[in-house]
């Protein structure tokens, strides 16, 4: 099984991915996590990776591309991965395409987690922190006993800075004006499928289960 994982911030991605990693064995491959990696154990896209971000300049496409190469001949990738996080832009999509191909492992499947954008608000604007017990809270979604547990115990519900509606909602343009191209590209593809994320992360789940099986 290998796919990409497409969906706005908020949208429960990583958390679906790490379930699937779990049940099916795969790794989940983000960006971030490949970047850190690569430069940690010093590979040779990583050293290049790491010369251009002590500069502080951002790392191109064909040096992320080399990144994913090395990171997917590791043996854990041999059965399938999850790509997240990559591609976020159309140029990058037909690069992947390309890399895959050229290795012979192309995507199943491109799996858009699909929420509507006035819920990832609430998801996001209502995200709290127990500073007693660092459980994770909504004060839209959570129940008022679960609330009330946290705040009767002496705790407090704390708001991370960027969960602010004002940020939030740049984060969200800036994926419909360079992310939201991808559901096309995939679409006109023929591989991309479409989860329903509103709802339980168990129903949510088992939905993921169905779109790609």
């Amino acid at each position: 099984m290998r796919i990409v994982l497409l969906g706005a911030p908020g949208s429960g991605k990583g958390t679906q991915a790490k379930k699937l990693m779990a049940d099916k064995n795969i790794p989940q491959i983000s960006t971030g996590d490949m970047l850190r990696e690569a430069v940690a154990t010093g590979t040779r896209f990583g050293q290049k990776a790491k010369t251009i971000m002590d500069a502080g300049d951002l790392v191109s496409d064909d040096i992320m591309l080399g990144i994913i190469s090395e990171r997917l001949s590791q043996s854990d990738a041999a059965d399938g991965f999850i790509l997240d996080g990559f591609p976020r832009t159309k140029t990058q999509a037909l690069d992947l395409e390309e890399l895959l191909d050229q290795l012979g492992t192309p995507l199943d499947a491109a799996v858009l987690m699909d929420v509507d954008f006035d819920v990832l608000m609430k998801r996001l604007t209502g995200r709290r922190t127990c500073s007693l017990t660092g459980k994770l809270l909504n004060v839209y979604s959570s129940s008022q006993e679960e609330l009330d547990e946290c705040t009767n115990a002496g705790g407090e519900l704390i708001q991370r800075e960027d969960d602010n509606e004002e940020t939030i909602a740049n984060r969200l343009d800036v994926y419909r004006a360079q992310t939201e191209p991808l559901v096309d590209f995939y679409r006109k593809r023929g591989g991309l499928r479409t989860v329903d994320a509103d709802g339980a992360i168990d129903e949510v789940y088992a939905r993921l289960l169905e779109a790609i099986t």
